[in-house]
């Protein structure tokens, strides 16, 4: 899919109008206090969801509750704080057990928070760790269904085309594991070409036990922007790009269209919610050898469990 499209794509076809009633349904949105988690807790909220927000900070889960529930009072829906810090990988099987002591179900996993440190920690290592604990109950969930690709697993990336290594991770023979890159940027994209491995890692574990798991670039938006720009260029590209509301509907679909079918499993979709595809020099590492591809995706998931194993 060309970058122009992924830049300038059309406009979303699948959003909160087309999100059913979700009363008794179970979230988690990582990072859901602000940006796009918090427009994605706000609309799955409105839809009478049980939505956990999780992030490090209590208070700032206080304010969006406060703020979400201000806004829709006829919700029946449940908001509940999840204190996580995903850079901590010790504190991460608290806030699981602190999930599981309160709730039987786990319908969609939103792994929607990232960060920008050198390290892998929390656009990686801390979600596969999240996702690795949650595995069982994710997994008694999907056994309820009477049809697969109900539960599912959403992994924010971002968009590959742009500053990723090739191949997606440099890897280290004398460490073996992911290169440290003096450039920070291309730490970053190695970390997101990391998240988008592991829901095709993920997909490929779980996808006949009737789990869905995908990864996506959730767009260009005035939050990404203001980050990563100069103050005049993002004054000028903020009249182009959208708000985290659209980030949000790229969520939306991955973690509810039924266009993503079980032969979907483990895709890449592309801004605001459209089946798309990595770039072809990352495809390769999503192939094991036998099939003709370096087998670099598999490697890097085992490399996750045993760095996050022992937490």
């Amino acid at each position: 899919m060309s970058q122009f499209s992924q830049l300038f794509p059309p406009c979303p076809k699948f959003t909160d109008k087309d999100v059913p009633d979700q009363s008794g349904k179970v979230f988690i949105v990582t990072g859901g206090a602000s940006g796009v988690g918090f427009e994605l807790s706000k609309i799955l909220y409105e839809k009478n969801a049980t939505v956990y927000i999780a992030t490090r900070t209590a208070a700032k889960i206080h304010d969006a509750i406060k703020d979400i529930k201000g806004q829709y009072p006829a919700s029946r829906g449940k908001l509940e704080s999840l204190i996580l810090d995903l850079e901590n990988l010790d504190t991460i099987k608290t806030a699981v057990d602190s999930f599981t002591s309160k709730e039987q179900r786990l319908d969609v996993l939103f792994n929607n928070a990232g960060g920008y440190e050198l390290q892998l920690g929390t656009n990686v290592l801390g979600p596969f760790l999240l996702t690795k604990l949650l595995e069982p109950i994710l997994l008694s969930t999907a056994a309820h269904y009477p049809s697969p690709g109900s539960v599912r697993i959403v992994w924010v990336s971002s968009m590959l085309d742009v500053g990723t290594p090739k191949g997606g991770i440099v890897w280290d023979s004398q460490t073996d594991g992911p290169s440290l890159h003096p450039d920070m940027m291309a730490n970053y994209m190695q970390s997101k070409a990391g998240v988008t491995f592991l829901g095709y890692e993920y997909a490929k574990r779980l996808g006949d036990k009737g789990i869905i798991s995908t990864s996506l670039h959730p767009g260009m938006m005035k939050t990404e922007l203001q980050r990563n720009m100069p103050a005049p260029m993002h004054t000028v590209m903020g009249v182009v790009f959208k708000g985290p509301i659209y980030g949000a509907y790229t969520e939306l679909f991955a973690g509810f269209s039924p266009e993503i079918q079980s032969k979907d499993n483990g895709s890449y979709i592309i801004p605001w919610g459209r089946l798309g595809s990595v770039p072809e020099h990352m495809a390769p590492a999503m192939r094991s050898k036998e099939q003709g591809g370096t087998g670099l995706s598999e490697k890097f998931w085992d490399w996750c469990e045993a760095t996050a194993g022992s937490h």
